[in-house]
């Protein structure tokens, strides 16, 4: 390595917040080390590899500002090929947290790291990997995981992963874990006043020392109160064993900041907080604790270097529905989370932030309740949501001052608004380019949120129940780019004129499994899908079929739509796969008959052509492997967490379901193939 390499590598390293350290010539440990997992409660982890580095973590809490400790990196779990050895502190100013990048590694090698404080006493033992190199021509596999709530549940799809990946051969491994998002939860719940939620029981995991009440719960709102949260989910023996295990890939959504919030802006009934003091706070202690390749203010190794932001309603956005109050820009400008990394010959990941640049969600403003009336308030018409999503563009530009729903004539609250967009002005430029230039087979696209449509056919419900009002297509309402038409549209016809082949979306947030294929719009306008996406289950989050399960009533008018009660009083069946993948029809004829095939045999083709599969019950994660002819997409899927197994595997399986695409042509359209390897996915195919 010449000087000006080295000098460029401590450069790389110190702009990311981390100490460097060097692969030299593997020799014995000279550090007498004794682990006490004690002294290091939230124990290691590793982030974002690459083929010849690797950012590696802990945490080790002491008295005064900071203490010294020494990483050591080892190509064998006892240490005696020790490869790189070096000097860091964890500091108080970030949480007591410590980052390395360890560099001059080798492509897809497996490597052991520990941290040794100046007594002896040392973390437990991590292990990490290597990516392949750029021209590597062997598979990759990985898995995507979203959504796990300590509070609430059991983490035990990471012990079934766990389980499985130490089982497996050399060569069939995972390679890394991509997290997106909702890695915490920062609504808390008082279990003296909340002590369940559905059949789960809140768990007392943290009691923040400022916080703010909101409702039943409480919120963060200093960096100290969102340190507690990461620090209580990181005593959880699953997730820590997942995080020594392997690297972590992540990149947050929306609880990592605010349940409802978007740029620096909180919401919390219907009312808008202005937040900057807390996106700041909340992005601080996202850096401290995820080991990743991000952008913070300033190059120093032991400060988070924020300006001083003020909370400050943001009243005035640009062109592209960014705010430019200065302190809204000071705030999101303290972490730039999105970047690309390369894995081999076969995959290029590009992760996208989707809350800190995107535009106010237009179905979701005051205004638009009129168009989600009794019985039908979980819905919304598609072709308002439409328009509501183009804004001022929408109708080439002449959008409608009024829109008509049943007999009402709803003032359109978006015709000045700019058109949705989710991923920012910036963002988007930058993801669009990123996808053009790159060459490998598989460009996966880290969406956190899903792009897959939502919606049923509403139009198609007999006589005998209440009218829907709409005049066609009922959608779910928006927040991901499954109702963001515009951007969604802009992004595909990109895909599609450019001959981009190979493009898929993995997604977490909804809490449930998704298959499909990537698309802009549905029949009756042209279906033309020019990629494939996947959404996982939540680790531990509830979902919406236990919302439904404890929630809907039993003489609701729709029920029949979303559950039909078993003869043994067992837990309901979830119509709900079945209206938003097949159609009402479906819907009641399985009410009817409890017969899947008879069910599936009256579906409406039009409704979900791009769907293959739907699971909005599902809990687990996503396994998957990409190689020079195919991408599968495994669905692990797992029973309803709501207590830890007592079993090394993790406890049993509700069903494994593969998807396989075969990489297509440029400018032909992908397929998928499905097939059934373990277990019984019920009614979400």
């Amino acid at each position: 390595m010449t000087r000006t390499d080295r000098r460029r590598f401590i450069l790389s390293a110190a702009a990311m917040g981390a100490s460097a350290a060097w692969s030299a010539k593997a020799a014995p440990s000279k550090v007498a080390w004794t682990e006490r997992r004690d002294l290091y409660p939230q124990g290691v982890a590793s982030g974002d590899p690459g083929p010849d580095s690797v950012i590696l973590w802990t945490r080790r809490p002491a008295e005064g500002s900071s203490i010294p400790l020494t990483l050591e990196v080892a190509e064998d779990r006892d240490f005696q090929r020790v490869v790189a050895t070096t000097q860091t502190e964890a500091n108080a100013a970030l949480g007591w947290t410590t980052r390395v990048l360890a560099g001059g590694l080798k492509p897809s090698t497996e490597y052991w790291y520990r941290f040794t404080d100046p007594q002896g006493a040392g973390s437990r033992i991590g292990r990490t990997l290597t990516a392949p190199a750029a021209n590597d021509p062997r598979p990759v596999r990985f898995t995507f995981v979203s959504c796990q709530n300590v509070q609430q549940g059991a983490q035990n799809a990471y012990r079934r992963m766990t389980w499985e990946d130490e089982r497996a051969p050399a060569g069939e491994r995972l390679d890394f874990v991509l997290h997106l998002g909702d890695y915490i939860y920062e609504l808390v719940f008082d279990p003296a006043i909340s002590p369940t939620n559905y059949d789960r029981t809140n768990k007392d995991i943290v009691r923040y020392k400022t916080g703010r009440k909101i409702a039943n719960f409480t919120i963060p709102v200093t960096v100290e109160d969102y340190r507690q949260v990461y620090e209580a989910y990181l005593l959880d023996p699953d997730l820590q064993d997942a995080r020594a295990r392997w690297p972590f890939v992540t990149m947050g959504d929306n609880h990592e900041f605010s349940w409802q919030g978007w740029q620096s802006i909180a919401v919390f009934g219907g009312e808008s907080i202005p937040a900057q003091t807390i996106r700041a706070a909340a992005n601080q202690a996202w850096f401290e604790f995820q080991p990743a390749r991000v952008t913070k203010p300033g190059a120093g190794l032991n400060a988070f270097d924020a300006p001083k932001v003020t909370d400050t309603p943001v009243t005035a956005f640009d062109d592209h529905g960014l705010g430019t109050e200065p302190n809204n820009l000071a705030a999101l400008a303290t972490l730039t989370a999105y970047r690309s990394l390369r894995f081999g010959r076969h995959l290029d990941l590009i992760l996208t932030d989707l809350h800190s640049y995107r535009s106010e969600e237009p179905t979701g403003r005051k205004g638009t309740e009129p168009f989600s009336p009794r019985p039908y308030q979980q819905f919304m018409p598609e072709d308002v949501q439409k328009v509501l999503d183009a804004g001022r563009t929408a109708n080439g530009g002449k959008p409608p001052a009024t829109l008509r729903f049943g007999d009402q004539d709803v003032p359109n609250v978006c015709k000045d608004a700019p058109p949705q967009t989710i991923l920012g002005a910036t963002q988007k430029a930058w993801f669009l380019k990123r996808l053009k230039a790159s060459t490998a087979t598989w460009k996966v696209w880290g969406a956190t949120q899903g792009v897959l449509d939502r919606r049923a056919d509403l139009q198609n419900l007999p006589a005998s129940f209440p009218k829907w009002p709409g005049a066609g297509y009922a959608g779910f309402g928006g927040g991901d780019h499954g109702a963001a038409y515009v951007e969604r549209g802009e992004i595909y016809d990109f895909v599609r004129d450019h001959k981009i082949t190979g493009f898929a979306a993995v997604s977490g947030d909804r809490h449930s499994f998704w298959a499909g294929r990537a698309a802009k719009a549905l029949p009756p306008e042209r279906f033309e899908p020019v990629g494939v996406a996947f959404i996982t289950g939540s680790i531990s989050a509830p979902g919406m079929a236990e919302a439904l399960q404890y929630n809907m009533k039993k003489d609701d008018p729709l029920r029949p739509l979303f559950l039909v009660d078993r003869p043994d009083g067992g837990r309901p069946d979830v119509t709900a796969n079945m209206l938003m993948r097949h159609g009402v029809a479906s819907c009641l004829e399985y009410a009817k008959s409890r017969d899947v095939q008879k069910a599936r045999a009256v579906r409406n083709p039009d409704n979900a052509p791009h769907l293959d599969f739907l699971d909005v019950g599902g809990h687990g994660y996503a396994h998957v492997t990409v190689t020079n002819k195919a991408m599968t997409c495994d669905f692990v899927c797992i029973p309803r967490p709501v207590t830890r197994s007592a079993t090394p595997d993790g406890g049993p399986l509700r069903y494994r379901v593969r998807h396989e695409a075969t990489l297509w042509a440029p400018g032909a359209e992908p397929t998928l193939r499905q097939t059934v390897l373990e277990g019984d996915p019920e009614l979400s195919i």
